[in-house]
């Protein structure tokens, strides 16, 4: 059983969204700056936070896990949010928006026609939602920080950064080393990636005592190649202020806005990690002050004003209520105490510890689709899903049952095609028992995909610029049929 201090918890959750927004704010005049800064502070008039889309995204989510529940939140009920609730259309969050509208679903709404942006900064920059709805708990709070960062980001080094930011502060509501923190959120990160050679540049050279300037132009001509706002160099910096802070919350801003480039950003999340180690008593009261602890937004959809938390503490309330049953869908026995804490790294690190491994081994022309219940359906393309008239596309359809007791599946698939296109495939599907092919004490989110199909689609002489497929699986264990919505580009 994990015991966490309710109000110590609730403390650091609060803290952590004030963190983001004096980050935010202090970095936000500067974002898109080429050269080293010389900032001591404030630059924004004494009033309010300024309003930051790395808040305001976060916001969306807790408006979708009060919309589907925790047990209802995956890629495909953010992407819906993406659509309806998240109004910029720059960078990849409009090449997203551009995707999901055309029926493309996670991440492959993250990888088409998104090679700029892939690897930016886009979903990194949100994780703290996820980190506080499994304090303590990486692998599970890296799990929905993928699911999140594969709307815009598909399976580049965005994502990653997500799974590293994402680690780093659900682990700092029980560890307070930073360097731990940082080194251990790097242990999650494949060593060939341009963030684990940019993160470790940073430490090596805060060890062997390199000046942080200096080191910052390092980075920069390490990730020279990708250019501004891009994660691997944007998470550098913000490793730069937690180091070279050395726990000292106004130096740690300082200097990461100081190394420029996606300054509101790259402070913001400095902010909040800060925020969630020291709580709400390790913010500098004066910084606080200058700002309050209102939430000024600007990126959700304006008729979902009313809906919006005004303030660090409402928004905090309304999220760790979702605690509990976060946890408790992945096994998790956990339960909020007035006492002390009662946590075991090891068995909390066990939870959930390939999730990300499996994510970056899929294809990254792929979605999934699930009927609650019964089957979750992977689509995989070996390719852009882009045709011409005459052509073949292949793609894999591979099903996988989600009781983890149930008894084998028979099914059926069915293609339903745009006039005069044909498909190549088997009618009939078995979906074995996972009690028959899986270890008793594996997660039922990992046991493996149990049913492949395989796919050949030959489009007609007439392909449009957005040409729909339905596959209908018809189910032994369900009632009603299992719908898979596949789009194929003209």
């Amino acid at each position: 059983m994990f015991k966490i201090n309710k109000e110590k918890y609730r403390d650091k959750v609060i803290a952590c969204w004030i963190g983001k927004n004096i980050g935010g704010t202090v970095g936000g005049p500067f974002e898109g700056t080429t050269d080293m800064q010389d900032i001591s502070g404030f630059t924004t008039e004494k009033g309010e936070p300024l309003p930051n889309d790395d808040l305001d995204l976060q916001i969306a989510w807790l408006m979708t896990l009060e919309r589907v529940g925790a047990r209802g939140l995956d890629a495909n009920a953010l992407a819906d949010s993406w659509v309806t609730l998240i109004s910029p259309h720059w960078n990849e969050y409009g090449i997203a928006h551009k995707n999901l509208k055309m029926g493309l679903l996670p991440p492959l709404s993250g990888e088409l026609d998104n090679k700029l942006w892939r690897n930016s900064n886009g979903a990194w920059i949100r994780t703290e939602i996820w980190a506080a709805l499994a304090p303590g708990f990486p692998n599970v709070a890296s799990k929905y920080a993928i699911l999140d960062a594969s709307v815009d980001h598909g399976v580049g080094e965005g994502t990653l950064a997500a799974i590293f930011t994402a680690s780093l502060e659900s682990l700092a509501f029980v560890e307070c080393d930073i360097e731990k923190l940082i080194n251990k959120a790097l242990s999650y990160i494949p060593k060939e990636s341009m963030l684990y050679k940019s993160v470790s540049l940073v430490i090596d050279e805060y060890h062997k005592g390199t000046d942080y300037r200096v080191v910052r132009e390092m980075v920069v001509e390490l990730n020279s190649e990708l250019g501004l706002f891009q994660a691997p160099g944007n998470i550098a910096f913000s490793v730069i202020g937690l180091l070279y802070g050395e726990g000292d919350f106004k130096k740690s801003i300082i200097y990461t806005v100081n190394c420029g480039d996606d300054t509101d950003c790259t402070a913001g999340t400095v902010g909040a990690v800060l925020g969630i180690i020291g709580g709400t008593a390790g913010i500098p009261a004066d910084w606080r002050e200058y700002i309050g602890d209102t939430i000024v937004q600007m990126c959700i959809n304006s008729q979902y004003a009313p809906y919006i938390p005004k303030n660090c503490e409402d928004f905090t309330d309304r999220v760790i209520r979702f605690t509990p049953e976060m946890l408790k869908i992945h096994k998790i026995a956990f339960e909020f105490t007035d006492g002390d804490d009662e946590y075991d790294a090891v068995e909390a690190d066990s939870v959930l510890s390939d999730y990300a491994e499996n994510y970056f081994k899929r294809m990254p022309y792929s979605f999934e689709v699930t009927k609650v219940g019964a089957v979750n359906a992977l689509v995989e393309f070996d390719r852009e899903p882009i045709v011409s008239a005459g052509e073949d596309i292949s793609f894999k359809i591979k099903f996988k049952q989600l009781h983890i007791y149930g008894e084998p599946i028979e099914g059926s698939v069915e293609l339903v095609l745009p006039d005069g296109w044909s498909a190549e495939h088997r009618k009939a599907i078995h979906i074995a028992k996972p009690r028959d092919i899986m270890p008793v004490s594996m997660p039922y989110q990992e046991y493996n995909i149990t049913c492949d199909l395989a796919v050949t689609v030959t489009a007609g002489e007439y392909v449009s610029a957005i040409n729909r497929i339905l596959a209908v699986v018809e189910l032994s264990n369900s009632p009603t049929p299992l719908i898979i919505p596949i789009t194929l580009v003209g």
